[in-house]
């Protein structure tokens, strides 16, 4: 095993996402223990620690003057939050009134955007947190405003560490992201190449549901990176933000290159399966993932990329393969070796712009550098989000109603069954309950199963280490275990959580007598957040999968006019053309979650998934089909040509658009008109173009046409109506 230097080891620890955030929570929460230790004020530990907790919970990436702001105005959420549940605890009727509406409306805040959102959600946990330690101390005579005081004590001690963490180090979470950016480009073409094997029999349908599912993680990696790069964009951006920035359109350009398809892969399977060119495009796109992969791994550690001529000399391969199949001059093929031609040049393209990636930035040519700020611009646009949203048929709005009533239920029973330390049922429902079936059914298993591991393990170390000191350290590093695993191995996050609590309680009173009704607290809440996201406003997607289907449709529809204008006016990667692009890849992503969700909703709700999956399959294709046709964008120069090109374009966008307004609106698919179908003859008739860009644009509007009357048969069973008005 090779020895790595200490710096060496210290940078790979470092570059981990977990290990900086980590670090931070055993920062805040050392120091709080440190601080109440020394002074021999225990009683204090807990509410400070769910300070910190719930503040670090609302904590959003951004640059040090915006979570600055972002702080202060969730310390003020958190101030008005729990000196009202101080004001109404005392009064039953008044506090679940107030908790109902205050859910509702911070649960409706999230429209603003994930900021908000993430203050609203902490402030909810807050307000529970204030309840719970208030009917801690129930019996003692402390002053009104010490639980609220202290819990804003440990929020704001976190506050103030991570900004000043985010002056330190402003890049890191840009260089994370970029890092798992190119990662999942990586494993996205090493799948990519698996469609490439020449082998007969192979299910090409799983292959590209896998494909499609893994689009869905690349399009989240490139929303992450590009908010993380915008936050911190100044006037005139340093050297070393405009190499990240640099990065990622890269990233978007192989991404475009990488989704894009030229030709139905058995077609190509059946035509060539005595020639090693496919298995050429194989290795080419496997390299180029791992290429992809190294440099993932010099954003990360910031180190050079490490040169390589593997990836070269398997394009010139390729190259040598298909100038082999040209000169046996075979009429049969040459449909199709233009295209494999086209796509040669497009994995040579994304060969360079690999290999760009680890040039200086003066090396590289000019370009837009414009980013979309999805932020609201102000107060009003703000207010109009949250009012889009006022309306039973978002999910949103769903979900809010359904929380406020789920925490009501909660209440009433506590008090009914009169449970001991019975507000842990409120907190439980709170983390339980999701917006999908399948998310919160997922998350009540997690929780109950880690749950019952923190109490066991919570059991075992108070018998095998009584002393407190020992214990109070073994709570700072549950909460650091906690943090470092709430997005990834939630279970284990929340089995930490509860030795949290344990061992936190156990330094003031019996800790053993927590453990039997945290157990009962879990289950119940756990039982309500269940029974609520089934029976109260359920938001089944199986219900609205034509809504969430028509929205790939529409956004394919703009993504081809901006790719059409671009073939008349040359390639630029334009703020128009680069959000188009970004809206349609989004639209696909979020289809592909919805059926993922579908498939873990109860079995007679899932009727239409059959169909959902059969539409996703033909509206990623169409996407592909797209994606080629922009990675080959060049200016057409013949007017005659290009006349009917763009009638033909414009038709095929307004079908597009048509199928998608039927989608929508719950309207009977109206059949393909005489214009289009004698289009599509035509296209598919049609002798190659006069030159490579007309072969492109022709092959590609063709192979969308011809999945116009399949993308029809499904959208009329999506509707549950007869598809044999479709054909």
């Amino acid at each position: 095993m090779p020895f790595f230097p200490l710096s060496q080891s210290l940078r790979r620890l470092w570059a981990l996402d977990t290990f900086p955030y980590s670090l931070r929570i055993f920062i805040a929460l050392s120091s709080t223990m440190a601080a109440c230790w020394m002074r021999d004020s225990m009683e204090l530990v807990m509410p400070l620690f769910l300070g910190t907790i719930a503040c670090a919970l609302a904590e959003t990436d951004d640059n040090w003057r915006g979570r600055l702001r972002a702080l202060l105005v969730t310390l003020l959420c958190f101030a008005l939050a729990a000196f009202a549940v101080q004001a109404l605890f005392p009064h039953p009727w008044l506090f679940v009134l107030g908790m109902v509406l205050s859910t509702f409306c911070l649960t409706m805040l999230g429209a603003i955007g994930p900021r908000y959102q993430a203050i609203a959600y902490g402030t909810l946990i807050l307000s529970i947190y204030t309840t719970i330690g208030m009917d801690q101390r129930a019996n003692s005579d402390q002053a009104f405003w010490l639980e609220p005081v202290l819990l804003l004590g440990g929020a704001t001690w976190y506050g103030l560490l991570s900004v000043l963490w985010s002056r330190l180090f402003t890049h890191q979470p840009v260089q994370q992201n970029l890092a798992q950016l190119y990662r999942v480009l990586g494993g996205y073409l090493q799948l990519k190449a698996s469609l490439f094997e020449p082998v007969r029999g192979i299910d090409q349908e799983v292959k590209r549901l896998a494909l499609a599912q893994r689009n869905g993680q690349v399009v989240t990696a490139l929303n992450a990176t590009k908010e993380s790069i915008w936050s911190r964009m100044e006037a005139v951006p340093s050297h070393r933000m405009q190499h990240y920035l640099q990065l990622y359109f890269i990233a978007q350009e192989v991404h475009e290159r990488a989704s894009s398809s030229h030709s139905p892969y058995t077609e190509l399977t059946e035509t060539f399966f005595h020639s090693d060119v496919l298995f050429r495009c194989q290795r080419l796109l496997k390299l180029q993932g791992h290429a992809c992969e190294r440099l993932a791994r010099a954003v990360l550690l910031r180190v050079p990329v490490l040169p390589e001529t593997a990836s070269a000399q398997a394009l010139q391969d390729l190259q040598d393969a298909l100038a082999h199949l040209e000169s046996l001059q075979r009429p049969q093929w040459q449909r199709l070796l233009a295209t494999l031609t086209a796509l040669a040049k497009n994995l040579g393209t994304l060969q360079a712009r690999l290999a760009r990636a680890s040039q200086p930035i003066a090396d590289t040519e000019p370009q837009d550098l414009s980013l979309l700020d999805r932020s609201p611009q102000s107060l009003r646009e703000a207010f109009d989000r949250v009012w889009l949203q006022l309306t039973p048929s978002t999910p949103l709005f769903r979900h809010a109603v359904r929380l406020g009533l789920a925490l009501a239920i909660g209440y009433g029973l506590l008090h009914w069954i009169h449970a001991r330390q019975g507000y842990w049922i409120l907190l439980t429902t709170l983390f339980v309950c999701q917006q999908s079936f399948g998310a919160t059914r997922r998350r009540m298993v997690q929780r109950v199963v880690g749950t019952m591991a923190g109490l066991v393990a919570g059991w075992a170390l108070f018998r095998l280490f009584p002393s407190p000191l020992l214990q109070a350290m073994f709570a700072v590093a549950a909460g650091v275990v906690f943090f470092g695993n709430r997005t990834r191995h939630y279970a284990l996050a929340t089995g930490a959580m509860t030795l949290v609590v344990l061992l936190c309680f156990n330094q003031i009173g019996d800790g053993y007598g927590l453990i039997v009704p945290r157990m009962v607290d879990t289950l119940l809440g756990s039982l309500i957040a269940g029974l609520a996201v089934f029976l109260i406003l359920p938001d089944w997607q199986g219900r609205r999968m034509h809504e969430v289907a028509a929205r790939p449709l529409a956004a394919c529809s703009k993504y081809l006019r901006e790719i059409m204008a671009q073939y008349h006016s040359g390639k630029r990667d334009d703020l128009a053309y680069r959000l188009a692009r970004r809206n349609a890849h989004n639209a696909d992503a979020a289809l592909s979650t919805a059926l993922s969700n579908l498939f873990q909703e109860p079995g007679f709700l899932q009727g239409r998934g059959d169909s959902g999956l059969r539409f996703l399959l033909l509206s990623h294709t169409l996407l592909n089909y797209l994606s080629a046709l922009g990675a080959h964008r060049e200016a057409l120069l013949d007017p005659a040509e290009d006349a009917a090109t763009a009638q033909t374009a414009e038709l095929m966008a307004s079908a597009l658009e048509q199928l998608a307004r039927s989608l929508a609106q719950r309207q009977p698919v109206p059949p393909a008109s005489a214009d289009e179908r004698a289009l599509v003859a035509a296209l598919e008739a049609e002798t190659p173009g006069t030159d490579a860009a007309h072969q492109v644009v022709q092959t590609q509007l063709a192979l969308i046409g011809q999945l116009l009357p399949p993308l029809r048969v499904q959208a009329e069973k999506l509707l549950g109506l007869d598809p044999a008005a479709a054909a």
